[in-house]
C-alpha cells in the first residue's frame, strides 16, 4: 500500500468511473481489480477498515453471516441514485476499463487515502449519532427501507410510511435533521403534491411564489413585527405554547363537560364549557386599550380608521370597538371557541365581520412574524446551536385560517377588509397581486339586478352582490403584501364556500381528492351558518369530518420546524372555531358541541326569545298548535307524517276548505307528501326550489283561481324567492319554520287577497317536544314551556284582535 496522496477526497472521487463509484457506494471500498501496486517497497501499514470490507480471507464468514454496511456507506446510498442509463452502460464501461493502461504508483497511493478517510468519517458518524431513532440514524433508516434507486421524497410520498415520519423526525439529532432536510431539497422533483396543481379551469397565482415564501424570507426590522411576540402575556403565544399531556387527551372522551353561566352586558347569557379538567371564566372589562390586546403591527393603528363607520359621538374617542365588538373580540382573543347565534345581515352582520377579520389577520401576522424571525435567527446561528424546540413554529401545512362564507360577495368584503386593515391611512399602498382579476370574478354589476324587484329588507341584505355559492381562493399575507389566488399550500388564509370545499375534498372512492390543506388549520370561522341549512348542511358536516387530519403527503414540510402538538395529531385541540349564525338550531348546536373541543374551552351565547315572531302577525287569525307524540328523535319524521295523514288532512279534504297552503321546511318531507297526494289523487299543485319559472307561475295562478285545492310549498323556495302567494285561506305548517320570522311572513300573506273572508281563515301548526327551540322562537319561551309541560295537545292563540 502506498502513502496517502495529496489530492482531496472530492478530486479522487471525480477520477473514478461510474462502475467504480457504484462499487464504492455499495461496499465502502474500491473493487480489488482496480488496486494499483507500487514497485517501491514500503513497510506495511495497519489501517482500521470498516466491518463491511470484503477480503479473500473472510469469504466463508460473509457467506454464513449477513453483511453489515457502515453508516457512511448507507449515507452514500441515500444521496446517490443509480439511473437506468448507468445500468445500461455497464457493459461498455467494462470494455473501456480492460483497454486502460496501468496507472503509476503515485495515483495508486490515493486509494489508501480514500479508504482511510472513509473509515475515519464512518467512526465520526457513529459518535455524533448517539440519539438516532431506535438506534438508527437518518442514513441508516433510509438505507434500510429505501429500495435501490429510490429518493427520499418518494419514500415519504407513501401514506403509511409518512404517518410514521413525524415520530421519526421529531427524535432526530440536529445534524441528522439538517441532513434529512438537505436530502429533501436535492431529491424533490417539481411540486410537493398533485393537490398544489390547480385544475385547468382554476386560476392560481404562480408568479409570486418566492416573494411570499415563508422559507426564504426574513423579518424586516422596520416592520416591527416581533415586538409584540416578546411579551409573555400575548394570548397567541400562550395558546400555541401551551402543552397538553397524554392523560389529558385520553380523558377528553370520558370526561363530562363542565359548564358555567355568566351574564355579560351586551352579549347577554353566556355558557362557558370545557371537556378538560380546568374551566376558566372571565368578565369583560369596562375600558379596553389596544395595547393590552397585543395587536400586531400595523393593526394597532389601522383598526380605528377601518372601524370608524360603526363608531359615533363620544364612543369614537373612548373606545375603538362597539360594545358588541369589544365583548366578541375579548372572547376571540382568548382563543376560546365561540358560537354567536344572533348575527343578522340586516343588523350587526358587518360589525361582526370587521371584528373576526381583525382577529384572523392578527393571528396570521403573528404566526408569520414568528416564522420569519426564526429564519433570521437560524441564519445568524450555526446549524445545531441552540434547542430545536425554539424553532418549532409551524404546522404540517401552511394554511392557518379557514373562513367559510356562503356567497362570493361575502368573500369580496372580507378581502377588502384585509386590505384596509393592512393599509389604513398610510400613503404607501400595499402590494395586492391579481386584484383586478379578483374584483372581476367576485364583484357584481348593479345593472344585472331587476329594478322592480321588491323583497323584504333582510332578503336584500342577504342576497346582495354576487351570490354565486361555488368558490374557493387562497390568500397569502407576508408583512404588508397580499397575494390573491395563491396555491392552497402556499396560502395563509383560505376563503371558500361549503360547496367549493366539497368539490375539492371529494368523497370516498374518488381518485382526485385532497384535504391535506385542512391539516393545520388553527382558526376556523364559519359565518352565516344558518344559510348553509338552506344550501346543503351535509357539505358543512363533510368539511368538519376532514378537519385537522394527518396529511397524506409531506408537501415539502421541514419537520424540525413543526410544533410537537401538530406532530402528535393534537391540532384539533388547538383549533379555535368561531361560529356565527342568525338562529338557534339543533343541527348547528350539534356541530358546535361535537366538533369544537378546544383546550381553552367553549363559549356559547344562549339568549332565549321572550316574545316570539307570532307577535309580528298583523292579520286576525286563530293559530291552532297541535302536539304529536314521538318516542325518540329518529321516529319524529314518521310520527309527523302519520299524524298529518290521519288527523290533519281529513279535516281539509272537504271542498269548503279550499285554498290550503301546506308549508314544508324539509325537502324530503315535501317529496313524501307529494307522492302521497299523487297516490290519493288529491287536487293539488306544488312549488319547490327546483321548479322552473313557468311552473311556478302556473301553480300560483291555479291556486289563486281555486283550480287546485292544495299547494305544497318548500321552505327553501321561500328563502330564495320570497314570492307572495295570493289566495291563501287555510294555512298548515307541516313543521315549524327554521327561521322564526318566516312564520309571521307566511301568515301575513293572507291579507294579500282580502275579500272579506277573514272569519274563515285558519292556521294549524304541528310540533313535538323535540321542537322546543323553534317553538320558543315563534311563541316565546314562556308560552313554549307551558305548551310542552301541559297535558293538552291542542293550544289556541289569536292574533290581530281589535
Amino acid at each position: 500500500m502506498g502513502k496517502r496522496g495529496s489530492r482531496s477526497q472530492s478530486q479522487l472521487l471525480n477520477t473514478l468511473t461510474k462502475k467504480q463509484k457504484k462499487h464504492l457506494r455499495d461496499f465502502g471500498e474500491e473493487h480489488p481489480f482496480y488496486d494499483r501496486v507500487s514497485r517501491k517497497e514500503t513497510k506495511p501499514q495497519i489501517c482500521q477498515l470498516s466491518e463491511s470490507s470484503d477480503t479473500s480471507d473472510s469469504e466463508s464468514e460473509a457467506d454464513s453471516e449477513p453483511e453489515q454496511v457502515s453508516g457512511y456507506c448507507k449515507l452514500l446510498a441515500t444521496l446517490k441514485d443509480i439511473s437506468e442509463e448507468e445500468e445500461d452502460d455497464e457493459e461498455e464501461e467494462e470494455e473501456i476499463i480492460d483497454e486502460e493502461p496501468e496507472m503509476s504508483g503515485e495515483d495508486g497511493d490515493g486509494d489508501v487515502g480514500v479508504e482511510e478517510e472513509m473509515a475515519a468519517e464512518s467512526a465520526d458518524m457513529q459518535e455524533t449519532s448517539a440519539s438516532w431513532f431506535l438506534g438508527l440514524g437518518f442514513s441508516g433508516f433510509t438505507a434500510g427501507i429505501c429500495p435501490a434507486g429510490a429518493s427520499v421524497p418518494k419514500l415519504f410520498s407513501s401514506t403509511d410510511k409518512y404517518l410514521e415520519a413525524p415520530h421519526f423526525t421529531s427524535k432526530l439529532h440536529p445534524e441528522d435533521m439538517a441532513l434529512y432536510t438537505d436530502c429533501q431539497e436535492k431529491g424533490r422533483e417539481g411540486p410537493p403534491g398533485k393537490s398544489q396543481q390547480a385544475s385547468p379551469e382554476e386560476f392560481t397565482d404562480a408568479k409570486h411564489e418566492s416573494l411570499f415564501s415563508l422559507e426564504t424570507n426574513f423579518l424586516q426590522e422596520e416592520s416591527g413585527g416581533s415586538c409584540s411576540l416578546k411579551v409573555s402575556q400575548d394570548p397567541f403565544l400562550q395558546h400555541v405554547n401551551k402543552e397538553l399531556k397524554d392523560k389529558d387527551v385520553q380523558a377528553v372522551g370520558t370526561n363530562p363537560k363542565t359548564t358555567h353561566q355568566l351574564k355579560w352586558p351586551t352579549l347577554g347569557q353566556l355558557v362557558f364549557s370545557s371537556k378538560f379538567q380546568k374551566l376558566e371564566t372571565f368578565k369583560p372589562s369596562k375600558d379596553i386599550d389596544l395595547k393590552s390586546l397585543h395587536l400586531q403591527k400595523p393593526l394597532e393603528s389601522t383598526w380605528t380608521k377601518t372601524n370608524s363607520q360603526f363608531l359615533s359621538g363620544p364612543q369614537k374617542s373612548s373606545s375603538p370597538f362597539t360594545p358588541l365588538q369589544k365583548e366578541l373580540f375579548l372572547i376571540m382573543n382568548s382563543y376560546r371557541d365561540l358560537f354567536y347565534s344572533e348575527r343578522t345581515a340586516l343588523k350587526n352582520g358587518e360589525e361582526i365581520r370587521h371584528v373576526y377579520c381583525l382577529h384572523a389577520l392578527n393571528h396570521v401576522l403573528k404566526a408569520n412574524a414568528r416564522v420569519l424571525g426564526n429564519n433570521s435567527r437560524r441564519r445568524s446561528q450555526k446549524l445545531g446551536v441552540g434547542d430545536d424546540d425554539d424553532f418549532r413554529d409551524q404546522g404540517l401545512t401552511r394554511p392557518k385560517v379557514l373562513i367559510v362564507l356562503p356567497f362570493r360577495e361575502a368573500a369580496l368584503r372580507v378581502v377588502q377588509l384585509f386590505i384596509s386593515l393592512l393599509e389604513g391611512d398610510s400613503k404607501k399602498k400595499i402590494i395586492v397581486s391579481n386584484k383586478k382579476r379578483f374584483k372581476g370574478e367576485y364583484g357584481s354589476d348593479p345593472e344585472e339586478r331587476p329594478p322592480n324587484l321588491k323583497r323584504p329588507e333582510d332578503y336584500e341584505a342577504v342576497f346582495v352582490g354576487n351570490i354565486d355559492d361555488h368558490f374557493r381562493i387562497g390568500v397569502a399575507i407576508l408583512q404588508r403584501s397580499i397575494r390573491l389566488y395563491a396555491p392552497f399550500y402556499s396560502s395563509d388564509i383560505l376563503i371558500a364556500s361549503p360547496l367549493g370545499l366539497r368539490t375539492i375534498i371529494g368523497g370516498e372512492g374518488e381518485k382526485k381528492r385532497d384535504f391535506d390543506f385542512l391539516s393545520s388549520i388553527e382558526l376556523l370561522i364559519i359565518d352565516q351558518a344558518d344559510i348553509y341549512l338552506m344550501q346543503n348542511w351535509e357539505h358543512v358536516l363533510h368539511l368538519m369530518s376532514h378537519m385537522n387530519l394527518l396529511p397524506l403527503d409531506s408537501h415539502g414540510v421541514d419537520f424540525s420546524r413543526v410544533r410537537m402538538w401538530s406532530l402528535n395529531n393534537w391540532s384539533k385541540y388547538y383549533r379555535q372555531t368561531l361560529l356565527f349564525g342568525a338562529l338557534q338550531d339543533a343541527q348547528i348546536n350539534s356541530l358546535f358541541n361535537k366538533h369544537c373541543i378546544n383546550l381553552q374551552g367553549q363559549v356559547a351565547v344562549r339568549n332565549v326569545p321572550m316574545t316570539g315572531s307570532i307577535s309580528h302577525v298583523l292579520v286576525q287569525l286563530p293559530h291552532v298548535f297541535q302536539r304529536m307524540e314521538a318516542e325518540n328523535v329518529a321516529s319524529v319524521i314518521d310520527a309527523r307524517f302519520n299524524f298529518f295523514v290521519n288527523k290533519i288532512l281529513p279535516q281539509y279534504r272537504d271542498a269548503v276548505m279550499s285554498h290550503t297552503l301546506i308549508y314544508v321546511p324539509s325537502y324530503f318531507d315535501f317529496v313524501r307528501l307529494r307522492n302521497y297526494f299523487k297516490k290519493e289523487e288529491l287536487n293539488f299543485t306544488h312549488i319547490c326550489e327546483y321548479t322552473k319559472k313557468s311552473g311556478v307561475s302556473r301553480a300560483r295562478q291555479f291556486f289563486l283561481q281555486g283550480e287546485k285545492q292544495f299547494l305544497l310549498l318548500t321552505e327553501r323556495f321561500h328563502f330564495y324567492k320570497r314570492y307572495t302567494i295570493k289566495g291563501i285561506r287555510n294555512l298548515i305548517f307541516y313543521e315549524l319554520p327554521t327561521y322564526p320570522h318566516f312564520y309571521s311572513e307566511i301568515c301575513n300573506m293572507l291579507k294579500a287577497t282580502n275579500r272579506g273572508e277573514e272569519a274563515t281563515w285558519t292556521c294549524t301548526v304541528l310540533y313535538s317536544k323535540y321542537d322546543a327551540q323553534r317553538l320558543a322562537a315563534v311563541v316565546g319561551v314562556e308560552r313554549a314551556a307551558q305548551m310542552l309541560q301541559s297535558k293538552k295537545n291542542v293550544h289556541l292563540f289569536i292574533t290581530g284582535e281589535k
